[in-house]
């Protein structure tokens, strides 16, 4: 899968799902039904909204067998389209939008924006009225226009203050004569002939296209880098794999994540924990270990660190999003021995304060896995006196007892509509999974 080309088209965590869906369909992933015999050494996949999880079964199971998981998130900060956004000022059609997560409010300003997501529709013709769903992707560009120098004298000694309440209506249409135009009107466009609109889940996204830049296109500047790049990462490496000898190897890509992860499509729900106890029920039903065959109680996750099975004690999870670079421009951002420079190499995010995962041994397994895929490896904290951010990881040790180690590629501008990273990096990020599900 090209990293540009999923830069490009996942606009919305419903498209990062669906390019994801494509590229394991094409390595020859197969669609995972709970209760289905599994089948040694193949690859299996299973949605649920704009969350997926892929795995690889191991040659065979046995009582050393364990989960390699990797993990990522499939949102970014954005604006959404709100439920009833159409309001009418200066003879401009606007939409009122909803923040989502914490972006960088400014850099969502002047920009070309697109709109795109999920669309839930019946047929007219359809007396069941049964609900079907349509991802689509606008043609237009919308806009959130500042106010003009000249309108706000004191803003470049004073800086830019955005209320996103009342600054962050976007521009969408002129008025007609007639009055407003409805946005869901645009949107019923989207559909079949003949189709309704019941619903829609809408969101502005950066509509530049991702480039490399740098005099020797050193860099990537992109929209949605936090969290493509690990999705893309992780996909890559997955995809590549061989089957384990013994391990079952997971890849988890979870929606929601900018917004606390609480929610039946993010690493706090039950989704892997579901999907893993499905795995392992499988195993225990019809596993290709006889040993094992019809022990489904005791193999259940329900119950961790059971003598038989693959068991969530002894496995190891890589909890992969963005660190925080230093900025050449701000060096006192950064604790000073520990700040990751953009291009040399992979983060160990560590916290004291537990808002990451990491801990001695899962840190010390990731050393080792470095030192075996002869990358270079950097280490983040904060500094005392600013808060730490978090990220799936916490959630997903704590809720399953794996032990868990965060990691990420050094960036700048994150939350930003616009991201920049080193190319290098991305490129041991893939190394290092590769060597990870080996």
């Amino acid at each position: 899968m090209d990293f540009f080309d999923l830069l490009n088209t996942a606009v919305t965590p419903y498209h990062t799902v669906d390019c994801l869906k494509s590229h394991f369909k094409a390595n020859s992933f197969l669609d995972f039904a709970g209760g289905a015999p599994l089948e040694p050494g193949r690859a299996y996949i299973v949605s649920r909204g704009a969350s997926l999880i892929a795995f690889r079964v191991p040659r065979a199971w046995s009582e050393k067998s364990r989960f390699r998981i990797a993990l990522a998130h499939t949102d970014f900060p954005a604006l959404k389209i709100s439920p009833n956004p159409d309001e009418v000022r200066a003879g401009v059609c606007t939409l009122h939008t909803e923040v989502y997560g914490s972006p960088l409010y400014t850099s969502w300003l002047d920009r070309d924006l697109g709109y795109a997501g999920m669309l839930a529709y019946v047929d007219a013709a359809d007396e069941s009225k049964l609900l079907k769903t349509k991802l689509f992707r606008g043609e237009k560009l919308f806009r959130i226009p500042q106010l003009a120098v000249h309108l706000n004298r004191n803003v470049n000694q004073d800086g830019l203050k955005v209320n996103p309440q009342i600054d962050f209506n976007a521009l969408w249409s002129g008025a007609s004569k007639n009055g407003k135009s409805l946005f869901v009107n645009a949107l019923e466009k989207e559909l079949p002939e003949g189709a309704r609109l019941v619903d829609f889940d809408v969101q502005l996204f950066d509509a530049q296209p991702a480039n490399q830049g740098g005099i020797n296109d050193e860099w990537i500047y992109s929209g949605r880098l936090d969290n493509l790049s690990s999705c893309h990462a992780i996909a890559e490496a997955i995809a590549s794999a061989d089957a384990a000898e013994n391990d079952c190897l997971v890849a988890c890509f979870f929606n929601n994540e900018e917004v606390g992860s609480t929610t039946r499509e993010g690493a706090a729900g039950n989704f892997l924990k579901s999907v893993l106890d499905e795995i392992a029920m499988s195993v225990a039903q019809n596993g290709m270990n006889t040993s094992l065959r019809g022990n489904a109680e005791a193999i259940s996750l329900s119950k961790v660190g059971e003598p038989v099975g693959p068991r969530l004690s002894s496995s190891i999870a890589l909890s992969i999003d963005m660190a925080h670079a230093e900025h050449p421009n701000h060096t006192e951002k950064h604790e000073p021995n520990h700040a990751p420079l953009l291009g040399d190499g992979i983060v160990l995010k560590t916290n004291a304060q537990k808002r990451y995962a990491s801990d001695l041994l899962s840190s010390a397994e990731l050393r080792l896995l470095c030192e075996r895929a002869g990358i270079p490896l950097q280490v983040f904290i904060t500094r005392n006196d600013m808060p730490c951010g978090s990220t799936v990881g916490p959630a997903v040790s704590a809720s399953l007892g794996i032990p868990t180690v965060d990691i990420g590629e050094p960036m700048l501008s994150m939350h930003s509509i616009r991201e920049m990273m080193a190319a290098s990096d991305h490129a041991d990020m893939i190394k290092l999974l590769k060597t990870f599900y080996s």
